[in-house]
């Protein structure tokens, strides 16, 4: 019977007395109860080291908060009292519990977050970070990709993780510390299916309510699915009613983001909401004032500003602009903010305003003295950039680089209009050159090697009175097999009018794999 009792898990166990005789000598439990603890010791949990616990204080009393696998194995489990632990598991490693440490390894893991993976991010005391993929998710491959490179750098940085994956954060909270899985998903409009299962621990509920559902037989939150809200919050309280709500979505739980302390940021808090326009311009201009100080302590200069107000009804109202370098002039920033004044619809008025710098670059002292002596006048572009980016679009900004590349639709692309684009190559290239060739009709040349004496195009006909060439131009074999054999013979023609054009003729007149003998417009010389 001893035998049968051992074989046992170490909670079925009966007690002493119930194994026969009661004037047996009853062995103290703490003793008696670690032989058969340490014959339970699954293989995968012995290790190198000794079982760890974190010990931790819980008003004047001593606990376990923490336990590794080891540890748990022997009995250990959390809210064991901690000297009941030391005369359970003697040679047991026990370490004080540092929890402002384990917040700062938070913080720091929820601003590599921040900046890496969502503009979202907040820790979840005390052992968790929400990261908000809303409208970020596509970004890193979906949201089962993502979760499983965070499951992986959780590895390679020493962690172990479980991420969950729901439309609200309570779920998502309760899925990864109760789920089965180490990474668990619930499809959108399945959050209540998918935390049905749950203890009703898992909701986030108070002490108080968690043993009201213990003595009504409450045991998971399927269980209180189908409970009418008013008897329920009588019984559970409306704390409890609240979390419910929020899992399941019909109660809204925003998530207060973490700031990023080195993001250069300035804020004024007005007396009264302001709407004008000029008075805006005011407050741009000694927000500028103030980043600019900020800037020039840390010796870095702006590469874009947004700039955030706060209305009375709540709403914030937010612009941005971008320069071409690095900078912190005053005047020439708050120009490029004037311009996006029109953007800010004050409402009934703002009364907050932040600004801030989220990309500066290093930005050293500019050496004036040549300036100052009268020997040079020094003028900087990228003033001019900024104003006229800001009237049209960045992107309506850019300075054409050379590509190497023979193909002349591929030689030429757009670059910061700031960089210098380095040496052209010496060929004779036309002033305009079209994006894509347009294709001409009617065309009278003699084979092979002659440039057209004749061709329409865009309905009307030129004929051709002088011409040069051919310059010929061979496809590009590594991009695609049509170009293995591809030919183009260019050449530069003028007609009775005087205009000049630049055409060319797919193939070289001999074999069919270069081309079909077709001719085309590529460009337009001065």
């Amino acid at each position: 019977m001893e035998a049968q009792v051992a074989a046992l898990p170490t909670h079925a166990q009966p007690p002493m007395r119930e194994l026969g005789r009661r004037s047996e000598a009853a062995r103290h439990p703490y003793t008696a109860a670690a032989p058969a603890v340490r014959r339970s010791v699954p293989p995968q949990a012995t290790s190198a080291h000794a079982p760890l616990a974190l010990i931790g204080k819980s008003g004047r009393r001593e606990e376990v908060v923490a336990a590794c696998d080891g540890a748990r194995a022997l009995g250990i489990h959390c809210g064991m009292a901690a000297t009941h632990a030391r005369a359970l598991v003697s040679d047991l490693d026990f370490r004080p519990a540092e929890p402002a440490a384990d917040m700062a390894l938070l913080d720091r893991l929820a601003l590599l977050a921040l900046r890496r993976w969502s503009p979202i991010a907040a820790v979840t005391p005390s052992d968790g970070i929400w990261i908000d993929l809303t409208g970020c998710a596509h970004l890193h491959g979906g949201e089962e990709i993502f979760c499983r490179r965070l499951l992986a750098f959780c590895r390679r940085a020493g962690f172990t993780a479980r991420v969950a994956v729901a439309d609200t954060a309570g779920a998502a909270h309760a899925l990864a510390r109760f789920g089965r899985d180490p990474l668990s998903r619930a499809e959108p409009g399945a959050t209540a299916n998918a935390i049905a299962p749950l203890p009703i621990v898992s909701l986030r509920l108070a002490p108080g309510a968690i043993s009201a559902c213990r003595r009504f037989g409450l045991e998971t939150v399927a269980d209180l699915l189908p409970v009418a809200r008013g008897p329920l919050a009588r019984r559970l309280g409306l704390p409890a009613i609240t979390r419910l709500d929020q899992a399941l979505g019909a109660i809204a739980e925003p998530i207060t983001p973490r700031e990023d302390d080195e993001v250069p940021r300035v804020e004024r808090r007005l007396l009264e909401p302001i709407g004008t326009a000029e008075a805006i311009e005011q407050v741009m201009s000694d927000l500028l004032r103030d980043l600019a100080n900020l800037l020039r302590e840390r010796g870095v200069g702006a590469r874009s500003l947004r700039l955030t107000g706060l209305r009375v009804d709540g709403i914030n109202q937010i612009i941005g602009i971008g320069t071409a370098r690095p900078t912190r002039d005053v005047p020439h920033l708050l120009r490029l903010l004037k311009l996006r004044i029109e953007r800010i619809d004050p409402g009934l008025g703002v009364e907050q305003f932040w600004l801030a710098a989220p990309h500066t670059e290093p930005l050293d002292a500019v050496d004036l003295g040549a300036v100052l002596a009268g020997d040079a006048l020094m003028r900087d572009p990228a003033r001019l950039v900024d104003v006229i980016a800001g009237r049209i679009g960045p992107r309506a900004v850019f300075r054409a680089r050379p590509l190497e590349s023979h193909v002349p639709e591929r030689a030429v692309t757009r670059s910061d209009p700031m960089v210098l684009p380095g040496r052209w190559p010496a060929w004779t290239r036309p002033v305009r050159l079209f994006a894509r060739p347009e294709p001409l009709n009617r065309v009278i040349a003699l084979m092979p090697d002659q440039p057209p004496r004749r061709f329409e195009w865009r309905g009307r006909v030129h004929r051709i009175v002088a011409g040069d060439g051919p310059e010929r131009v061979h496809g590009e074999w590594w991009r695609r097999d049509a170009e293995m054999w591809a030919v183009r013979d260019y050449y530069r023609v003028e007609d009775e009018e005087g205009g000049r054009y630049w055409v060319f003729r797919r193939g070289d007149g001999f074999a069919e794999d270069t081309g079909d003998l077709s001719w085309w417009l590529h460009g337009v010389f001065a």
